[in-house]
C-alpha cells in the first residue's frame, strides 16, 4: 500500500511538472478565438436509424414492416435541437451507398446477394459505389445525392460540421459505380486477375479457385431463411478474391468479414512495402511538407482512387472523414491521402479508427491524422469501473502514457460497435455512464463523442435480425425505441419521454454545452487523485479527482463512480499547485457548474488548501474557482 501511495504521489508531481509549461496557459486568447466552441463534440448519427418513426421491429423486418428514416428528417428542428444539445460536428453514419437487399433496379442499381450481405439492410462498412449514397435514405432515390448535398447545406446552416465514413481497407464483394466522374474507373475493372498480386491491381486474388459462400453456423439463414432469387448459397467470383479482413482462403470463415474484399495498397503478401516510404523526418513536418513529398511520386492505384473519392466529397461540402479500421492501411498512404485533403481544406476533421497503441504516434505524425479513436487505453479502462471490474487508480497511467498526444484522443463511451451503456451486457443502467462521461469530456482537450440515443438511455434491446442485441443493429431496419421517444414524431421535443429519461438527456445537454466552451479545457491538467488518496482513508479508488486550468478559468472535478454510496470527505490541493494558481490564505467559494446546486468553500489556512465534498452515488462536480 505505502508503495501505491507512493507511486501515486511521484506520477502526479511528474504530471504536474509535465503540463507546468502548458502553451494553453501563457496564451491569450483574443475575442474571436473566445466566441469559438474550445472542445469539438461530435454525435454520431446512424442516418438510417434516426428518423425512422416504425415501431414493430419484425426481426429481419423489410422497410415497409419495420420502416427506414431518410436524409429529409434532419429538419430544421431536428438540426437545432442537435446544436443545442452541444454539438459542433454530426458524424452521419452509413451514407455511400452500400450493398442493401431491396430491388432498386429501376434506379440503375444491380440487385445485391443476400449470401454476401450482412442483414437486409446492409453493413454501411461494404460500400458498393463511393460515388453515391445510400439510396434508401432518400424520398426519392433518383434524386439521393441533390437531398445528401440539402442535407449538408441545413447541417451548415445550424453552424455544425458534417463527417461521413470513408471505409480505405476493403469495399462491398461487388462494387459498381453508378455516378463516377469522368475518367474514374471501378475498383478492380482493370486489374489483371491471372495473379495474385500486382501493385496496380485494387484487388488480391486466388487464381483457380472460384470463391465459395462460407458454411453458416448457429443455423444463420441470410434474410432469415426468406425466399429470395439470389439466395442460394452461392455468388459467383472467379477468381476468389482475397476477404476485407485479410483472409486467403476462397471460402471465408463464417466470422470473417465475407461480405467485402480487401483493397491492394502496394503490400506484396509476404509483407514487403512496394512503394516510397517516408523518411523518418518527416515525422516533424507539416501536411504541406508530405503534400511536396508526393508530388510526383508514382503510387499504387488504389491510393489515387480513395484520394479522388475523399477529394469528390470534400468538394461537396463535406468537412472531414472517419476512416474505418485506418490500421490495416499503410500510414504512407494517409500520408498520401490527408495531406491532400488538407490542402483543400485545412481545417479538415480526420478521424481514425485504430486499436493499436504503438502505431498512435505513427498515425498521428505520419498519417496526419487529426484525431485517433481512444478505444482500449481510457475506454476500456471506464467500462471496466463502471462495470465495478477497475479502479479509477487505471486512469492516472492512461492519461500519464497519452500525454504527449491527448488533445488527439476522441473520447466516447458508446458507438455503432460498441455495446449500449444501458444494455444488461454493460452496465445495465444508463445513469452508470454520467460520472464516466464527464471524466471523458474534461480531462484533455480532446473531442468527446455521443452515440445517437445514448443521451436518453437507448439499451439496444431489439433483435433486429443480423445484429444482436446490447447493440443497436447497424444491419437491419429497425426503430430505436428511446430515441424515438425523444423523436416524438418528428417533433424533436422529448415529448415522449420518461422523467428519468429527459434527466438524462439534461445531464448530457449541461455537460456537452459546459465543455465546449470552457477555456480550461485546452490549458493545464493535474490529477489530484493520487494526492487525496494519502491525506484521508474515506477518499478511494471509487472516486477520481483532477483540475484543469488556463489564465482565463480554474476548475476542480470530482465524480464518484459508486452506483450506491455517497462519499464525504475533504478534498485538498498540494501545496505546487496552490503556488501556480497563486491562491493566498483565506475562503474561495466556488460556483459548480453542471447544475449549480453546491457552491462549497475552498478554505486556505496555513499552506493547507481544502474544501469539503459530499457526492451522491454517480455525481460529479465541475467546480469553477
Amino acid at each position: 500500500m505505502k508503495k501505491h501511495l507512493l507511486w501515486a504521489a511521484l506520477l502526479s508531481s511528474m504530471i504536474f511538472a509535465a503540463y507546468g509549461c502548458n502553451k494553453a496557459e501563457t496564451h491569450k486568447p483574443t475575442s474571436m478565438e473566445m466566441s469559438k466552441p474550445h472542445k469539438i463534440v461530435v454525435y454520431q448519427v446512424f442516418t438510417r436509424l434516426f428518423g425512422n418513426t416504425n415501431t414493430t421491429n419484425k426481426p429481419w423486418g423489410t422497410i415497409e414492416e419495420n420502416g427506414v428514416g431518410k436524409f429529409k428528417d434532419f429538419t430544421d428542428k431536428a438540426l437545432s435541437e442537435l446544436k443545442n444539445f452541444g454539438i459542433t460536428h454530426i458524424w452521419y453514419t452509413g451514407v455511400p451507398h452500400h450493398a442493401v437487399i431491396r430491388d432498386y433496379s429501376a434506379y440503375g442499381i444491380s440487385n445485391d446477394d443476400p449470401d454476401v450481405v450482412k442483414g437486409r439492410a446492409g453493413s454501411p462498412y461494404a460500400v458498393k459505389d463511393y460515388y453515391n449514397v445510400n439510396p434508401d435514405l432518400a424520398a426519392d432515390p433518383a434524386k439521393r445525392m441533390e437531398e445528401f448535398e440539402a442535407l449538408i447545406a441545413r447541417t451548415h446552416k445550424y453552424g455544425m460540421k458534417v463527417i461521413i465514413d470513408i471505409v480505405p481497407n476493403h469495399v462491398a464483394r461487388r462494387y459498381e459505380g453508378s455516378n463516377n466522374p469522368v475518367g474514374v474507373k471501378d475498383f478492380g475493372s482493370m486489374d489483371d486477375t491471372s495473379v495474385e498480386y500486382k501493385r496496380e491491381n485494387n484487388f488480391y486474388y486466388i487464381p483457380g479457385k472460384a470463391f465459395k459462400v462460407p458454411e453458416s453456423l448457429d443455423g444463420y439463414k441470410p434474410l432469415g431463411g426468406e425466399a429470395h432469387p439470389l439466395s442460394d448459397g452461392e455468388f459467383d467470383e472467379i477468381p476468389a478474391k482475397w476477404t476485407g479482413n485479410g483472409s486467403r482462403e476462397s471460402q471465408p470463415h463464417f466470422y470473417d468479414w465475407y461480405e467485402t474484399v480487401k483493397i491492394n495498397y502496394g503490400i506484396k503478401p509476404d509483407g514487403l512495402k512496394d512503394f516510397p516510404e517516408l523518411p523518418a523526418e518527416f515525422t516533424h513536418k507539416n501536411y504541406g511538407e508530405h503534400y511536396e513529398f508526393w508530388k510526383g511520386k508514382e503510387v499504387p492505384d488504389s491510393w489515387i482512387k480513395f484520394r479522388d473519392i475523399a477529394l469528390f466529397w470534400t468538394k461537396k461540402g463535406v468537412d472531414g472523414f472517419r476512416y474505418d479500421m485506418a490500421e490495416m492501411v499503410p500510414v504512407e498512404f494517409w500520408s498520401y491521402m490527408n495531406s491532400a485533403i488538407k490542402m483543400e481544406n485545412p481545417e479538415a476533421f480526420l478521424l481514425a479508427e485504430i486499436y493499436n497503441p504503438k502505431a498512435y504516434r505513427e498515425y498521428i505524425y505520419l498519417g496526419k491524422m487529426d484525431y485517433l479513436y481512444d478505444k482500449v487505453e481510457l475506454y476500456d479502462t471506464l467500462k471496466n469501473i463502471m462495470q465495478g471490474r477497475g479502479s479509477t487508480d487505471h486512469i492516472i497511467p492512461i492519461q500519464k502514457g497519452l500525454e504527449d498526444i491527448n488533445r488527439h484522443m476522441l473520447h466516447f463511451l458508446e458507438n455503432h460497435d460498441e455495446q449500449r451503456i444501458a444494455s444488461p451486457g454493460f452496465a445495465g443502467k444508463a445513469e452508470i455512464g454520467k460520472p464516466a462521461m464527464v471524466v471523458s469530456a474534461t480531462i484533455d482537450a480532446a473531442p468527446i463523442m455521443v452515440y445517437f440515443g445514448q443521451e436518453v438511455g437507448e439499451p439496444g434491446a431489439e433483435d433486429a435480425g443480423f445484429g444482436k442485441p446490447t447493440r443497436t443493429s447497424i444491419f437491419d431496419y429497425v426503430g430505436v425505441p428511446h430515441h424515438q421517444r425523444w423523436m416524438n414524431g418528428g417533433a424533436f421535443d422529448g415529448g415522449h419521454l420518461s422523467e428519468s429519461e429527459k434527466s438524462l438527456r439534461d445531464f448530457y445537454q449541461r455537460l456537452l454545452n459546459f465543455v465546449k466552451q470552457a477555456p480550461a479545457l485546452e490549458g493545464s491538467y493535474l490529477e489530484i487523485h493520487g494526492f487525496n488518496q494519502q491525506q484521508t482513508d474515506w477518499y478511494n479508488d471509487r472516486v477520481f479527482s483532477f483540475v484543469r486550468w488556463n489564465q482565463d478559468q480554474k476548475l476542480i472535478i470530482i465524480s464518484n463512480f459508486d452506483v450506491n454510496e455517497t462519499f464525504g470527505f475533504e478534498l485538498e490541493l498540494p501545496n505546487h499547485l496552490l503556488e501556480r494558481w497563486g491562491l493566498k490564505e483565506g475562503e474561495i467559494r466556488l460556483k459548480e457548474k453542471l447544475y449549480g446546486e453546491v457552491n462549497p468553500i475552498l478554505k486556505i489556512h496555513h499552506g493547507k488548501a481544502k474544501l469539503r465534498v459530499d457526492l451522491k452515488p454517480l455525481e460529479s462536480w465541475i467546480l469553477e474557482l
